[in-house]
């Protein structure tokens, strides 16, 4: 495993981080979730993201149970707050009321006295920018995080985000944004402001939902249990890659990753992990050997005659408008 700066803070993460968006808590069981992360765990991983959302605030729960008697101070934890978990009009947001109610309940059910990152999960449009900082700079001088970062915010967004942290003596340091060879709609505009203020990026879903592995052929049927076929996997997530177009550029990219000595999955994550403003990407996983395959992307440099390859195949399905970063008009 190798480690990156998150941001331009002290904070060392490992480059590839685990996630449980939709796996623990819901389509894996706890025992499979934690043969999972103690597979990460056992390849190097230290990095951990999860939300309060994911699963019902299952997830929470599940990963804090499966790195029980770690040592806290050899592992990263994140987790994020902003979505619904809670029939109260207030159990959104990013209200103060909500941040300070949130990072108490993340950590119960963590099992931690602090997190390493505090993330906001969407921007609210109905809170004032000021409130949320404020709130974010409570959570931290009161010890319960160490650092603050967002997801899926626009450049604007973080621009005026940054002066307010600065000022309220707290480290802003990250964005947690969709990235991937076929998701690039961060690249615009989000990394050169990003690289300007000194943030990373955590990126999500760098296989494109388990399309970037393969598994996936232009005019056959998804693979049974596959995400594609689960409702609780985000199915509604994969359906924008499985278009016969994409489909068919995806098959085109396995010579060269076999030329390149890696999987599917390895060259998928590799790519992002090129770009040097991330900082860690995450994966998932419902099975250990997931972990152990994805995990040898750590360190791998792909050549330039490799990437440009890599642009001519898929530059036809790419999806590069920045407008689709965005955050909800209200509160869900």
């Amino acid at each position: 495993m190798e480690f990156r700066h998150l941001g331009r803070s002290g904070l060392l993460v490992s480059e590839i981080a685990y996630g449980n968006w939709i796996t623990h808590g819901s389509q894996v069981e706890e025992e499979a979730a934690a043969a999972c992360v103690r597979a990460a765990l056992d390849s190097g991983i230290t990095t951990f993201d999860t939300a309060d959302v994911y699963a019902g605030t299952r997830a929470e729960e599940v990963l804090g149970r499966a790195l029980k008697g770690e040592r806290r101070e050899g592992l990263e934890i994140f987790t994020k707050v902003f979505w619904r978990t809670g029939p109260g009009p207030n159990d959104s947001g990013l209200s103060r009321k909500h941040i300070m109610e949130s990072i108490d309940g993340s950590l119960r059910r963590l099992g931690t006295e602090y997190v390493d990152l505090y993330q906001a999960h969407r921007y609210d449009h109905h809170t004032p920018l000021e409130e949320t900082m404020e709130a974010f700079a409570d959570v931290v001088h009161r010890g319960k995080a160490h650092y603050i970062g967002v997801s899926e915010w626009t450049a604007a967004q973080l621009r005026a985000a940054k002066p307010l942290a600065d000022d309220l003596r707290i480290r802003l340091v990250s964005n947690q944004p969709q990235y991937s060879m076929l998701w690039r709609v961060i690249e615009a505009e989000v990394v050169p402001a990003s690289h300007e203020l000194g943030l990373g990026q955590i990126v999500w879903s760098p296989l494109a939902q388990g399309v970037l592995t393969g598994k996936y052929r232009a005019g056959e049927q998804p693979p049974a249990e596959s995400r594609a076929t689960d409702d609780k996997s985000g199915a509604g997530f994969i359906a924008r890659w499985l278009s016969d177009d994409v489909l068919n550029a995806v098959a085109r990219l396995r010579p060269l990753a076999e030329q390149a000595g890696l999987t599917m999955a390895q060259l998928a994550v590799a790519w992002v992990l090129q770009n040097p403003n991330v900082s860690a990407a995450i994966i998932g996983a419902s099975r250990p050997e997931q972990v152990r395959d994805n995990v040898k992307a750590a360190g791998v440099r792909l050549d330039d005659g490799l990437l440009k390859a890599i642009d001519e195949i898929v530059d036809p399905v790419v999806t590069r408008d920045p407008s689709l970063t965005s955050s909800p008009a209200s509160r869900p």
